[in-house]
């Protein structure tokens, strides 16, 4: 039987913001496809390291049907798997509702909307180790993150457009100015 309150899915990034691990409960199935959102919010099958599955069962075993879909006993479980991260872009699409916490490590940061990102209903948490970013009964997540050297290179082009502008409107107004007087 699945808790009322929902299932829950965690995401831990690694240090390096290279890939992560991932937990997910499942209840009441016997296959899991692993899958993120593609382009188009549709399902997009992934290959998938490291995957572990754990229960009521020891040793909880699995079969592989194709590279992204594994068969087993119809139960509830836990599945963990490791995955990598392209352009430091972490997003998940389940069936049913889900209670999802991404923990991102010190050093990458998601609270800037220009270069980082959480969809919708995201709940940040800032700890010592890094952040955790929160959904509640979600279907779909998405998370971008980014590093200080991101953010930096963000202030300095800032600061070059704004005096760019700054050289393209002083003349101007100066030239206002004198055609004033």
């Amino acid at each position: 039987m699945v808790n009322a309150q929902g299932l829950n899915a965690s995401y831990k990034v690694f240090p390096n913001g290279s890939g992560y691990k991932a937990f997910i409960e499942i209840g009441s199935a016997d296959e899991y496809r692993f899958t993120e959102v593609g382009i188009l919010g549709e399902r997009t099958p992934i290959e998938v390291t490291g995957v572990e599955l754990s229960g009521n069962c020891s040793p909880c075993n699995f079969t592989w049907i194709d590279p992204t879909i594994i068969r087993f006993v119809k139960g509830n479980y836990t599945i963990s798997y490791q995955n990598r991260i392209l352009e430091n872009h972490l997003q998940g699409i389940f069936d049913e509702p889900y209670n999802v916490t991404v923990e991102i490590p010190k050093g990458f940061d998601v609270r800037n909307p220009f270069i980082g990102m959480i969809s919708q209903g995201g709940l940040i948490n800032i700890s010592e180790n890094g952040l955790y970013v929160n959904f509640t009964r979600t279907r779909q997540f998405e998370t971008r993150f980014y590093d200080s050297t991101r953010e930096t290179i963000l202030y300095l082009f800032g600061n070059f457009w704004l005096l760019f502008a700054a050289a393209l409107l002083v003349p101007y107004a100066i030239t206002w100015q004198r055609k004033k007087q």
